[in-house]
Formats: structure tokens, sequence, C-alpha cells
């Protein structure tokens, strides 16, 4: 064990010790660090493209894999105190206040079923996305995703060509349409509890949503439009619409009170703190929120016919796979966030400087950007949390003069929340649903062309329209 130590520590070489404090110093790591996470994404990326039937099996030991080298680099270098600190810090105050989020969404929205036969053309598809796109800033990207994802599964699975449906549904509803309230996507609610007014989200993110969105849905009809006259002498003659109607309706109630939820968490300051141990204190109004949730989790469970389920097609597939990927994903990505703290005195300075002209001022396409590319495939909230501080953390400053520098961190963080399956939680959650219903979803890389091809033409325009 000595020997696997001190290779351990040839590769990952200490650069702060355990007396500077509970936790790692970014400015003192070097971008070795970020190998664990390098390895987790890759293995998300790759895996399933190169051997897909390992890594439907093994993923969560390939996950494991590579949280445990951090967790044993970090132990030998650091020792043990500042490594299980760390974890407890990330686990108690960010990975399990986010999965139960996730958990009681997909729980709840489970249980609403839309009865009836919709067919999948495009005036159909699009209003569902369009639905989808404004729900979403209403109950958060997570549970439009889950209550929407199964009638435009269950409205498409006859059609050959459907893969774009549900790549659109990812870019609009899981992402951009969670742009207008704090409720709508954890940055927004991460820049609320830091002091930005509710409504100055709503009024501010109004204009870029409405741009990016009325683009996607307008292409999106075309695209879908022509694979469905391609397709047209196929669609089953028997595919006739009946009626609709919902079932389980009164887990809306529990949707209203998961919002209610959360958002009493962001105004309420109870001032008491709950204390787990090393250093790491969870906040009453945090443990409450989470007790809440998964009390209306539980309540949705046990309430809701089983038979709405079972037509829905309910498994824990993918909420499994989710959590066991994100508790990877949240683990090998300490490190990367210290650096990401330590702004301009860590080893990312190059980067961070790009954010600012030459005579000091913002650089409002630039934090776009940059903010953006780092939500692609890191946690979008911290993220944002970094770049808030670093264009100087002052609320009504950012909504005042410093209007457009707020603005384009919050796009940034939402909207390219949708370039990758990991840029935000929904992605990967609409992907393994689709798959477990058949839905055959591009790869890691795959899905990249879509959005790369889409996304990252739009986002020049939302540059040019507003960050120039």
């Amino acid at each position: 064990m000595a020997a696997i130590g001190t290779m351990l520590t040839m590769v990952f070489p200490a650069t702060a010790t355990a007396s500077e404090g509970a936790h790692l110093v970014g400015s003192q790591l070097s971008l070795v660090w970020g190998l664990p996470f390098a390895g987790t994404l890759l293995s998300i990326a790759l895996f399933p493209l190169v051997a897909p039937h390992f890594w439907e099996h093994h993923f969560g030991k390939i996950t494991a894999f590579w949280a445990a080298t951090l967790l044993l680099a970090c132990a030998t270098s650091f020792g043990l105190w500042v490594t299980a600190t760390e974890v407890l810090h990330a686990a108690a105050l960010e990975y399990f206040p986010f999965i139960i989020l996730l958990f009681s969404l997909f729980v709840v929205a489970g249980g609403i079923r839309l009865v009836g036969n919709l067919i999948g053309n495009p005036a159909t598809n699009t209003t569902l996305l369009g639905v989808g796109t404004v729900a979403a800033s209403l109950v958060g990207t997570t549970g439009a995703a889950m209550l929407l994802i199964r009638p435009l599964i269950r409205a498409n699975e006859d059609r050959p060509h459907n893969q774009h449906v549900f790549i659109f549904f990812i870019f609009l509803v899981a992402n951009i349409g969670g742009s207008l309230t704090p409720l709508g996507d954890p940055p927004l609610f991460l820049g609320f509890l830091k002091g930005v007014d509710f409504l100055w989200t709503v009024t501010a993110m109004f204009p870029p949503m409405v741009v990016a969105s009325t683009m996607l849905l307008a292409l999106f009809y075309c695209i879908d439009r022509h694979y469905w006259r391609k397709a047209e002498a196929k669609w089953p003659t028997s595919h006739v619409p009946r009626q609709l109607r919902i079932e389980g309706l009164h887990n809306i109630a529990y949707l209203a009170g998961i919002m209610g939820a959360v958002l009493l968490s962001g105004v309420w300051k109870s001032n008491v703190e709950v204390p787990l141990g090393l250093g790491v204190a969870l906040p009453l109004e945090g443990l409450v929120r989470d007790l809440v949730l998964l009390a209306l989790g539980y309540l949705s469970w046990h309430t809701t016919s089983r038979s709405i389920r079972v037509e829905n097609a309910f498994a824990w597939t993918p909420i499994q796979e989710v959590a066991f990927l994100f508790a990877g994903i949240f683990i090998t990505i300490i490190p990367v966030l210290a650096i990401l703290r330590a702004g301009k005195d860590g080893p990312l300075a190059p980067l961070l400087t790009l954010v600012t002209t030459t005579d000091g001022r913002p650089n409002e396409a630039a934090y776009f950007w940059l903010v953006g590319a780092l939500s692609s495939f890191l946690d979008n909230a911290p993220t944002y949390l970094v770049f808030f501080n670093l264009a100087g953390g002052d609320a009504p400053q950012l909504m005042g003069p410093l209007f457009n520098t707020l603005l384009a961190i919050s796009s940034g963080s939402v909207f390219m929340g949708a370039n990758t399956y990991i840029g935000n939680a929904p992605n990967f959650m609409i992907k393994s649903i689709c798959e477990e219903r058949g839905i055959r979803m591009p790869s890691f890389f795959g899905y990249m062309r879509w959005s790369g091809g889409i996304l990252l033409p739009l986002f020049v325009v939302i540059t040019l329209v507003f960050f120039r």
C-alpha cells in the first residue's frame, strides 16, 4: 500500500497540505488533478460507443474506479482528514440535495399519465416541445422533462425516424426552457440565493430565451415535417387519436409542493446549522427541504395507482444510472472546482483573463462562451457561482451597471448545458428513459454532432444580438 501511495503521489503531485485547511487549495493544485474527472467523462463518452454491453453491466464499477483513484491520491497527498471533509461536503451539501430533487421529480412526474393516443406529427410534437419549454421555468427542467417525455415517446415510438424529436426535447425542455425563473435551473437558483431578484431573471432572460426557443422550434418543425413526409406512407392506419385525459392528477399538487419546498429553502434563512462532523454543517432549511422532497416522493409512490406507472413503463433504471454516474462526477470534480474557485490565482488563470478587456471592462461575449463551455462538461451550478464571484459577486451591481455581464453568465450556464449529455442532469435521464423504451439515441459524440451543428450557430446569433 505504501508503494501505491508513493506512485500516486508521483502521478498526482502534492502541492498543499492538510495544515493549510480542511479543504483543497485550488491555487496550489496542478491540472493533473483533473485526470480522474477527465477519465470519468471519457468513460461515459467512449464505453457506450466501443463496448456498450460491457458498459451496461459495469458502468458503476468503472465510475467507482475513477472516484477511488481520486480519493486514494487525495488521501495519500493531503491526508484522510482533508479527503473525508471534501467528500462529506460534496455529498451533504451538493450531491444528496441534487439527487433527492431529481428523485422526487422523477417519482412524482412518473405518476402522471396523459391518456390518449397522440399522433407524433409535426404540429403535435412542436406543441409538446413548446409547452415543455414554458413549463420548464415553472416546475424546473427536470420536472418538465419527466412530465412530458413519456407522452412524447408514446406519440413517436412508431415513427421510423424519431431520434431528432428527443434531441430537440433535450435542447428546449431540459435546458433552454428553464431560463426564466430561479426554479427553472440550478445556476439561476444559486443566483437567487446570492441576492438576484426573482423578477430580474424573468425580465432579463426573457429576450434571449425567446430568440433561442423560437429559432429552435421553427427549425424543429421543418426537420420533423421532412421526416414525417418521408415516412408518411409507413404510418400505421390504426394509429388514431383518442380523447385525451390526465390520470394521477393529484401528483400535480406534489409537484407544487416540490416547487414550494425549493423556493422556501431559498428565502428562509434560519441561521441554524446541523453539524455533520469534520467541520461540515447542513443548514436547517436545506435539511427541511430535502425531508419534504423525500416525503412528497414517498406519498406519490403510495398514493398513485400502480397501473399508471405500469402504463407509463416506469422503471428505476434511469434514476439509478444517473445516481451512480453523478456520484462519480461529484467526487472527481472536487479538485477541478477547487481550481476554478482559485480564479486568477489558479492554473486556469489564463482562461479567466479572457473575460476582461484590456481596459479592465467585462467582456460579455467571453463570459457567455467561457461559462457555457465549462457548463457543457462541468456542473453548471458551481460554474455559474465561480463566474458570478469573478464578476464581483455584488448582486445589485450585477443587476445594474453590469447587467449584461450577469445576463451573459446566466445565459451561458443555462443554454450551453444542452451541448452534451452531462451538461445538465435531465439530459442523461432523458437518454436513459428513451433507451429503456427502445428509442435509439445517439452516442455521446453523436449527440455532440447534433448540438454542435445546431446549437453553436444559434449561440453565435445570441452573441451578436445580446453580447457584442
